[in-house]
């Protein structure tokens, strides 16, 4: 038998370089992975040995780059995939899901749709915050308009050190938690507001956790006729496909690399480079192009440039078509001279997305990104399969099968359950209740957020219908969800919210992660809403480590579990691993961008009390847990039991209470969480410059103290109108309820039965709880 000839090695292009790895020792593999930056595993540097052995050659730098970004744990998910699979896989998605690509997208009403993500950007923001940030939101806008959405709305889940922490305690090379906030903050302001697009829902939690690693999570939410929607694959050989947007240079280079290992004491010099360059001015622009071509139907697919650059877009776009490529990365437009080829691969630059577009549309295309003085240019085009070729200026540089490129094996880790002896609850102490009240209430994670949310617009755009800051204009307090209004034509609602317990998870992952999942439902159905679909953000630390693999793990199943109780749908998700360094690691932090369908728009509730004479009522069973809980926080409580999850029970409750907002029963409704009553209350009354008189055993626990520092099980405080009690009782017919006592003129009363417990003047409370949280 003659042997089998192979083609002999090519020519590559000049500035494309070769690596040796068919005869390279396993040391001198992961010596070459090491220094380059690439961090592939033993595994899969046998695996890409054995490809280039069966080849007859050796890798160049081009192909060793683009397989780097592919298979790095940011892109790839090679380690939570099993694991998201096992967990989701019995949520079947609803019809109301019409789909799941870069965004996912949900049915809104006849004709049109809406689409939602979140996603992290937390080392890029440890080492740069304020780009950092920005760039979080330049990402998650090209998501949603990946999809063929407009996006008209931003949500800013963050996570940060104690702002008081001194700076001789901080670890070596990290940054203050007060100097991380501020930039956090401002590169979400300017970015969102130049771009405009407002930002109505978010959260800022403090924890020691986050010191060396905060958390920077930021949701995406985008309106679109059902006829707009985009596939984000390529549809057939021939088509061109074209690079719009931004010009590319060496930022964000490794960017991808950097996000799937620890942050060090040398991050910030090692690592800046790899944190990109956002340009908000250029992305409207992208915007306004990307619609137009969208509605004209001159684009087949698409995908956006995020991590991993053109090498990750384009390898994604054909490979989930079934196809190959053909690109010139030559003709790429350059915001520098000098780039070599694998550089220009793998930049990150910003606003920039990759379109499929069909031969015979590729003028109309061009005319309208220069109309809108966009940058424009055909890369290349789609061919048959299986194989992608990179050229530089008509040279080859890269010749790869596509599928071995962008799909790698998942990963089998190993987990380990961590051991959680869950203690019995301490005695809250009833002695001083107005001193309990003020402990909780101006705790850094209760005071007012109103100095952040006013740096945000989020009125821009003229769809925001419940806002982020609820009641007076002179005294605004915190509401539950924001709701926007999509179509003015139309009079239904989409109710926008956040939520987060990364404590609770830390005693109990999987009913921590449902806990998570209650606390969005609750906040949806506290403006009238019905829970509709949630993107999670999955925020852990490394998952070399079995016992953070098994947290993952389970939060995932906790997370399965409530959505299906609660009828969530979830189109969409991410997961950031590696969050922590230096031996520290976060609590384990699933994050929730939930949604919720508002029937009639003009039967939204809001938190803030509306009448003196109105009765205040708690829905829901309250239980004594304390686990996770503010007050446990407080005094450096942990292992404690959290309360129990129901969230069948809460489905029961919330859709009762939208039946009686439907019906004109409800004068004001807000859920109960950190603080709990001790918290939910004052919110309740500063938002309308009025105070209450509460009976705290009305709600059947032992002590006064536990009455007002317990947060479970999912309940709401609800104000009811004083001639439509009768009607609200038989609303909720048998589910639990306690009357616990009216609205009044002004000050807060707490008592026990008859007696008195204590009286607070609310406002200079509120005075002290609104100038709290002061950043520069």
């Amino acid at each position: 038998m003659s042997p089998v000839r192979r083609p002999a090695p090519p020519s590559w292009a000049p500035g494309v370089g070769t690596v040796e790895v068919r005869a390279a020792s396993a040391r001198a593999l992961e010596r070459l992975s090491r220094e380059r930056g690439l961090g592939f595993s033993p595994a899969e540097l046998g695996r890409i040995q054995s490809y280039f052995r069966a080849e007859g050659r050796e890798p160049t730098d081009v192909e060793l780059a683009g397989l780097a970004q592919s298979w790095s744990e940011h892109c790839s998910y090679k380690s939570s995939r099993p694991y998201l699979k096992k967990a989701f896989a019995t949520l079947r998605p609803p019809a109301r899901v019409l789909g799941t690509g870069d965004a996912g997208v949900m049915r809104f009403e006849d004709g049109f749709a809406y689409a939602l993500r979140i996603e992290s950007h937390n080392h890029p923001s440890a080492v740069e915050p304020y780009g950092g940030a920005a760039t979080g939101i330049g990402g998650i806008l090209r998501d949603v308009l990946a999809v063929g959405a407009k996006p008209i709305a931003l949500t800013d889940p963050l996570f940060f050190g104690p702002l008081d922490l001194p700076d001789d305690r901080l670890p070596r090379g990290m940054k203050s938690p007060r100097y991380l906030a501020s930039g956090v903050i401002a590169g979400i302001r300017d970015y969102g507001n130049r771009v405009g697009v407002p930002t109505v829902s978010g959260g800022i939690y403090f924890d020691p956790s986050y010191v060396v690693n905060p958390l920077v999570n930021v949701g995406c939410v985008g309106f679109l006729p059902r006829a707009r929607l985009r596939p984000n694959r390529a549809r057939a050989v021939g088509d061109r496909l074209v690079l719009v947007g931004g010009l590319t240079g060496r930022d964000g280079i490794g960017g991808v690399a950097f996000a799937s290992k620890e942050l060090t004491d040398r991050s910030e010099t090692e690592s800046r480079g790899a944190v990109q360059l956002g340009n908000p001015i250029m992305k409207e622009p992208l915007i306004h192009a990307c619609l137009e071509a969208f509605d004209r139907g001159l684009v087949q697919g698409l995908k956006d440039l995020g991590g991993g650059g053109i090498a990750s877009a384009s390898g994604e776009l054909v490979h989930s078509g079934g196809l190959g490529s053909r690109i010139d990365l030559a003709r790429v437009p350059m915001r520098e001279q000098g780039l070599r080829p694998w550089e220009v691969w793998v930049s990150e630059s910003q606003e920039r997305m990759l379109l499929d577009v069909r031969p015979r549309d590729l003028e109309s295309v061009v005319e309208i990104f220069r109309r809108y003085d966009v940058p424009v240019t055909d890369l290349g085009e789609v061919t048959a399969p299986p194989f992608e070729t990179i050229d530089w200026d008509g040279q080859p540089a890269a010749r790869l099968r596509v599928g071995f490129r962008v799909d790698p094996a998942p990963l089998r880790r190993p987990t380990r359950a961590r051991r959680r002896a869950a203690r019995p609850t301490p005695a809250v102490s009833s002695e001083d209740i107005g001193g309990l009240v003020e402990d909780l209430l101006l705790a850094p994670d209760s005071v007012s957020r109103e100095a952040v949310i006013r740096v945000y617009d989020h009125e821009v755009q003229g769809r925001t219908v419940v806002k982020p800051l609820q009641g007076r204009i002179a005294s605004p307090s915190h509401g539950d969800a924001a709701v926007l209004q999509p179509r003015a034509e139309s009079g239904r609602g989409l109710a926008v919210a956040t939520a987060a317990q990364p404590w609770a998870c830390r005693e109990d992952p999987r009913a921590g992660a449902t806990w998570t999942v209650e606390e969005a439902g609750r906040n949806l159905y506290a403006v009238g809403a019905r829970p509709d679909a949630f993107s999670n953000c999955l925020n852990f630390g490394n998952p070399e480590d079995p016992g953070v693999l098994a947290d993952f793990a389970a939060a995932t199943e906790g997370l399965a579990a409530g959505a299906r109780a609660l009828g969530f749908a979830v189109p969409s998700g991410n997961v950031s691993f590696y969050n922590g360094g230096l031996g520290a690691g976060i609590l384990p932090t699933p994050v929730l961008l939930a949604t919720g369908i508002v029937d009639e728009i003009g039967r939204t509730t809001t938190a803030d009390l509306k009448a003196p004479g109105n009765a205040l009522y708690v829905v829901g069973r309250s239980a004594p847990e304390l686990g996770g809980s503010l007050w446990a926080r407080r005094r450096g409580h942990s292992g404690l039991r959290i309360p129990p999850v129901d969230p069948a029970g809460l489905r029961r409750l919330g859709e009762a209470l939208v039946r009686a907002g439907a019906r004109g029963e409800l004068a004001a409704v807000h859920d109960i969480s950190d603080g709990g009553l001790a918290v939910a209350l004052p919110e309740m009354a500063f938002g309308a410059r009025l105070g209450f008189d509460i009976d705290l055993s009305a709600l059947g626990l032992p002590t006064a103290g536990l009455a007002l520092a317990a947060e479970g099980r999912s309940r709401f405080v609800v104000e009811v109108p004083s001639d439509r009690e009768a009607a609200f009782r038989r609303s909720l017919g048998r589910l639990p309820s306690a009357r616990i006592g009216r609205v009044t003129e002004n000050a807060g009363a707490f008592r026990w039965g008859e007696e008195r417990l204590a009286t607070l003047d609310l406002e200079p409370l509120y005075r002290r709880w609104h100038d709290a949280l002061a950043l520069p």
